[in-house]
């Protein structure tokens, strides 16, 4: 078997390896000998526009053992802040086939994870998990369905050869669609690893593939680090609104085009605690659900002493340049927060004090461990099931305000609802029903996982057949740990 192109399935227009050779190394990926389609996401192949080929070929093409027509299999190289500290870093296990252009002239990058060892794996396989890029491919479409900007999956392909962690797993490459790879950490890269030169061009092409808008600007770089900064906001609040931890925060992971990726330690809270961690590696609440807005200012403070010498040639006026834009980060995050989680409550008209009604609300669900998502969701729908008999008795006298607040709205209880519909999931992939269903499908059961990507795919809906999947065990989730499957 080998690497000769097959096909012209994807609409491929290559431009990252336009950039300096520094940013990439240019391999294939490995070659796996059976590779089987385990996974295909039917409804994205069809929004993407991707060539239809058989089954078997799909399986060749999307494991790495042969390339489609026009493809420039790289690794990408960069840098980042984990745990807050500084390495250099790079694609250890991903490979990016090229980008792909739609019908509709939209792009995206489409990446190979899993698909062998690269010049930065740093001694590692370059391999990935079955039950991991399950893992991926499971919440990624549940973020895409939340309304949650994510990476997509579009297939899971079992390679049938053994992975080693700390058993004998058996191993898969997930294809990952993304708007681009583009990272914070890219941009340190560029700045720690490269020359002045090199950080000018990976701020014009990011500039032009992301936000031509900015192209005029006065100040581009600043214009950047703005425009990065709102739309990262907007998504951790977003984050905020479903209850998603991502668990490891890292500037490599932080996106340039403000969506979610790299789903290894992530998990949905489950009873209300902003200091819940889930993540195996987090020892120390670094990643909590709660210090998410924290970190995010901190990564993007990360991205702007990136591009100080961009911002301007003076450094102590580019220094006081980027600082007066990221300490602009705290009013605009609770301005978005709060409104957010105020339509969660039904009110799309806020007063300054209604901040004070959602502060309440948290803090009587963190006293009584109440579930976040159910909570929001028996405020909308009568007689939803509530199991935390504590919490229904504590929360009567917040009920009886927040009702008097809606109705001063004089629009009544029905347009609250409707707005709380729009911003609060019923369903949420649950830990524990998360790990059965991967557990089952690793044994080849895969009706349990099908089950949970179809009721996920409407997630704003009660449908009472799919009841017993709105709890789990409360005791499940007092030890539940991730785990990054690297």
């Amino acid at each position: 078997m080998n690497n000769k192109p097959l096909n012209k399935v994807f609409n491929f227009d290559n431009t990252y390896p336009q950039l300096p050779v520094s940013f990439y190394s240019k391999l294939n990926p490995a070659v796996t000998e059976n590779p089987e389609l385990f996974l295909l996401n039917t409804a994205l192949i069809q929004e993407l526009g991707v060539n239809k080929v058989t089954d078997a070929d799909l399986a060749r093409i999307l494991s790495g053992s042969k390339l489609p027509d026009n493809s420039e299999p790289l690794s990408q190289a960069y840098a980042g802040h984990q745990f807050g500290h500084f390495t250099m870093l790079g694609d250890g296990r991903a490979i990016l086939l090229g980008e792909h252009i739609t019908n509709e002239g939209e792009r995206f990058d489409i990446q190979l994870k899993g698909s062998g060892k690269t010049p930065y794996s740093r001694g590692g396989d370059g391999k990935a998990t079955l039950k991991s890029m399950l893992r991926e491919y499971l919440i990624s479409e549940a973020m895409f369905y939340l309304g949650v900007p994510t990476s997509r999956s579009l297939a899971v392909v079992k390679t049938n050869e053994p992975v080693y962690r700390e058993t004998i797993n058996t191993g898969a490459v997930l294809t990952r669609v993304m708007t681009s790879h583009i990272r914070v950490g890219t941009f340190e890269y560029a700045r720690y690893f490269g020359k002045t030169e090199d950080l000018q061009t990976l701020t014009n092409y990011t500039i032009n593939r992301h936000f031509p808008e900015t192209l005029n600007n006065e100040n581009p770089a600043l214009s950047l680090l703005e425009r990065v900064m709102n739309i990262q906001i907007d998504l951790v609040v977003n984050w905020m609104r479903v209850g998603f931890i991502h668990g490891v925060m890292n500037t490599d992971n932080t996106s340039i085009c403000g969506e979610t990726f790299d789903y290894g330690p992530c998990a949905f809270m489950s009873s209300y605690n902003p200091e819940t961690v889930y993540s195996s590696i987090d020892h120390f609440g670094r990643y909590s659900f709660g210090n998410q807005p924290q970190i995010l200012k901190w990564n993007l403070a990360k991205l702007a002493e990136a591009l100080l010498p961009l911002i301007h040639p003076d450094e102590d006026k580019a220094v006081s340049l980027a600082v007066e834009i990221i300490n602009q980060f705290d009013s605009i995050f609770n301005a978005k927060y709060y409104s957010l989680m105020l339509s969660k409550i039904g009110i799309d008209e806020p007063h300054e004090e209604d901040s004070e009604l959602v502060d309440e609300l948290l803090n009587i669900m963190q006293t009584y461990k109440a579930d976040y998502t159910n909570t929001f969701t028996s405020l909308r729908i009568e007689g939803f099931p509530q199991n935390n008999t504590g919490f229904k008795n504590a929360i009567l006298p917040w009920k009886e305000k927040w009702e008097k607040r809606l109705s001063k709205t004089g629009r009544g209880i029905e347009h609250a609802k409707s707005i709380m519909k729009k911003n609060n999931p019923v369903l949420i992939p649950r830990n524990q029903h998360v790990e059965e269903a991967i557990e089952n499908a690793d044994k080849g059961k895969l009706s349990t996982l099908n089950t949970l990507l179809e009721t996920l795919q409407k997630p704003y809906e009660y449908r009472v057949k799919f009841k017993n999947l709105l709890f789990t065990d409360p005791d499940f989730d007092k030890t539940y740990k991730t785990f990054c499957g690297t």
